[in-house]
């Protein structure tokens, strides 16, 4: 069909060619296209009427495209090519957060509340009279989103994947029209990062699932995968056709301030055109968080969205700053959950399940039910204690919850349906491997473990899953069944034999369900990760006792592999030849005083750490997997900027006065310094404070530059 001839254009334009237009006439011309292409756009994905053929529609798009091509300098802030309509993208681009989008820690009773509040006066020296405001909000259970804008244009949209890297959703976000393109005038920052939740609402949620269920397709478990889901079409027309929505409630890179407290920065996307999430409160004790908690239970139902409990930030955003992040989370907000919903099933049988440690965790296998949307066949039964205390057998009827709304677990059996002759649950004493390697149970821990180590096929296969995880090695198309299958016929042992599975393309492409372009897929993602980051590379070897968190301290603390492998094989050495010799650190040996010294991590962690060091076979393993990769990058602290302290060691001692001990060592670590708890030779500062003891008379043996609180803080440019 031909364009409609109620738009306006300027005569003879649809009729020269892209080549023969001037400026103006392009000019007019991208003008009338955005107008045309918006109308056929609005009746195809909105409306289910389109009055055009396809091909038609096509033209119009290519039409527009080929003028921009020739006039870079006159696209339109409407663009249609900023818009859906270009064809389906192989998958989504890789986006680095320059921020990192962080994650919030939980809270699930009004005592852990208390705490909160609590922790924030502690950090900041703060009296029980001292006034610190929190803002209440929904917490919305949706896909978080980083909306980039440079000069007031949306230029970028991503997701927050594992908090440092996420993926570029730009043209699927362009289509959910609460997104402004630009922003109004205003006196907004030049870099402006706005982060909230992309989410459906409950009534286009049940009104999609019904279409779903019309078309014959699957449906939806619950609107947060329902708008992940639409999110993440590769077609951003599929995507337009969703009726999903976003909403604001944070920032991320800013070039200027925006605003002094948390509640007038809701006030500033309000006035930009963002949707918030409400209704908020502004709260002024513990008391006050409790009552509004309470009222938004009781009103959760009649929302028109799904929340999962309410978010508390200090309002105050220099005191944020101040307060600053421990692991991967704000000391400065808390996430206040609703309890989780529960449901009865059958509980068939007990399996034992082997973790890469060589952990045994008895796992619940039950009778499908839905919890809270959900549907759940397996629950974690935790330990033999648990299993015990809670006298669980097979065949009884249990109650489940997913905890924190996540993690399906069993909080008691309901007596009364027992059938008779069951049997309390015996725990195995040998691994269920093949191998049947007994299992031991270590003082101190309430999880039995498989003694066959690396030679425990379970093992092997949990580290190699472990190996490709979202926040080690983040391989993106080898998932767990992959893995498994793969390590079954032989082409997996070790990490490094991920990166030889290019050897084995043409065997890759015979295997059902795979195919030329799911291999080469597969393959380009590999490459894609023959260059890391040496706190993903830590964490990806999975140590024992070392998380993400002790991943990145080893990480900035050493700063590169070859400094970080030849200490912890000189810590492994000494703790070697002194086993006996737990008391005091320093008398082990030097490598392994520094190791115990860094920041949380003591005795226990480094022990795990030198116990890895001490197997010739894991030294293999690294050695083997180093060969196979382009570069493992030296961390680099991208908080520390130019600071006159990064990568110095520092050591406080003593009483401060301007600051909590806890938020001098933060703000030291937030600006790349390296916080030990204990004074050696390698210590560049010690900061002393009132009534310091011996590590103060420690630095004056060993000739540590030793710096007065006043002059630490004229150091850093905080005095």
């Amino acid at each position: 069909m031909a364009a409609r001839e109620s738009e306006e254009r300027p005569a003879g334009c649809p009729d020269v060619p892209v080549e023969e237009l001037d400026d103006a006439k392009a000019r007019a011309e991208l003008g009338r296209l955005a107008v045309e292409i918006a109308h056929h756009d609005r009746l195809y994905y909105q409306e289910d009427a389109p009055e055009i053929s396809d091909a038609d529609y096509d033209a119009l798009r290519l039409r527009n495209e080929r003028i921009e091509r020739r006039f870079p300098h006159l696209v339109r802030a409407d663009s249609p090519s900023r818009k859906v309509g270009a064809a389906p993208a192989a998958g989504f681009a890789k986006v680095r957060h320059r921020v990192p989008m962080l994650s919030l820690s939980n809270a699930f009773e009004a005592e852990e509340v208390s705490d909160f509040v609590a922790r924030v006066r502690r950090f900041l020296g703060l009296g029980d009279d001292d006034p610190v405001e929190i803002v209440a909000e929904p917490k919305i259970d949706g896909l978080s989103c980083a909306l980039r804008y440079e000069n007031g244009r949306l230029v970028q949209a991503a997701t927050r994947g594992d908090g440092t890297e996420g993926e570029d959703i730009t043209r699927n976000v362009l289509t959910i029209e609460d997104v402004p393109d630009r922003l109004p005038d205003g006196d907004w920052p030049d870099t402006l990062e706005v982060r909230g939740e992309v989410y459906m609402d409950r009534k286009a949620f049940a009104e999609l699932n019904e279409r779903q269920r019309e078309a014959g397709k699957q449906l939806f478990a619950n609107p947060r995968n329902a708008a992940a889901g639409s999110v993440r079409q590769l077609d951003p027309r599929v995507t337009a056709r969703r009726p999903i929505h976003f909403l604001a409630y944070a920032w991320g890179e800013i070039s200027g301030p925006i605003a002094a407290t948390m509640w007038d920065v809701r006030r500033r996307f309000a006035d930009w055109g963002f949707r918030l999430n409400e209704p908020a409160r502004l709260c002024t004790s513990v008391e006050d968080l409790l009552a509004y908690y309470r009222h938004m239970e009781g009103e959760r139902a009649s929302l028109s969205y799904e929340i999962d409990g309410l978010v508390y930030k200090v309002n105050d955003i220099a005191l944020q700053e101040r307060l600053g992040y421990v692991s991967r989370a704000p000391r400065w907000a808390i996430a206040h959950k609703f309890p989780p919903e529960q449901a009865q099933t059958v509980l068939n049988r007990i399996t034992i399940q082997v973790g890469r440690t060589g952990a045994l965790t008895p796992v619940a296998n039950l009778e499908p039910i839905s919890v809270g949307g959900v549907v759940v066949s397996r629950a974690t039964l935790h330990n033999p204690d648990e299993i015990a205390r809670k006298d669980v057998r097979e065949g009884d009827t249990v109650v489940v919850q997913r905890a924190g709304d996540v993690i399906p677990q069993i909080t008691g059996v309901v007596k009364d349906k027992r059938p008779e002759g069951t049997e309390p649950f015996v725990f195995p004493t040998v691994c269920p491997c093949e191998l049947e390697t007994p299992v031991a149970h270590i003082e101190g821990e309430v999880v039995p473990r498989c003694t066959g180590e690396l030679a425990c096929p379970y093992q092997q296969v949990e580290r190699l899953k472990h190996f490709v995880s979202r926040e080690a090695f983040d391989i993106e198309g080898l998932g767990s069944k992959h893995i498994e299958a793969f390590w079954r016929d032989g082409l997996l042992k070790t990490p490094a034999d991920i990166f030889r599975l290019r050897d084995h393309k043409r065997d890759l492409q015979k295997r059902e369900g795979w195919g030329a372009q799911s291999v080469k897929n597969l393959l380009d993602a590999i490459d894609e990760r023959r260059t890391i980051g040496l706190d993903r590379f830590i964490y990806a070897l999975g140590i024992r006792e070392v998380g993400e968190t002790t991943a990145r301290l080893l990480a900035r603390n050493y700063g590169t592999l070859d400094a970080w492998q030849k200490a912890m094989k000189q810590a492994a050495d000494e703790r070697a030849k002194n086993p006996d010799e737990a008391k005091k650190p320093e008398n082990v040996g030097e490598f392994y005083a520094d190791l115990c010294a860094i920041h949380s991590i003591g005795m226990k962690m480094a022990d795990a750490i030198c116990d890895f060091f001490h197997e010739p076979h894991n030294l293999h393993v690294i050695e083997d997997l180093e060969a196979q990769l382009e570069e493992i990058e030296p961390f680099v602290d991208a908080r520390a900027g130019d600071s006159p302290v990064s990568g110095k060691t520092v050591v406080f001692t003593g009483s401060l006065e301007r600051m909590t001990r806890s938020e001098a060592k933060a703000r030291a670590e937030s600006l790349g310094a390296k916080v030990a708890g204990s004074v050696s030779k390698k210590t560049d500062y010690v900061v002393v404070g009132a009534d310091a003891g011996s590590k103060a008379r420690k630095a004056q043996e060993l000739g540590v530059t030793t710096l007065s609180e006043e002059a630490w803080l004229e150091l850093i440019g905080q005095a």
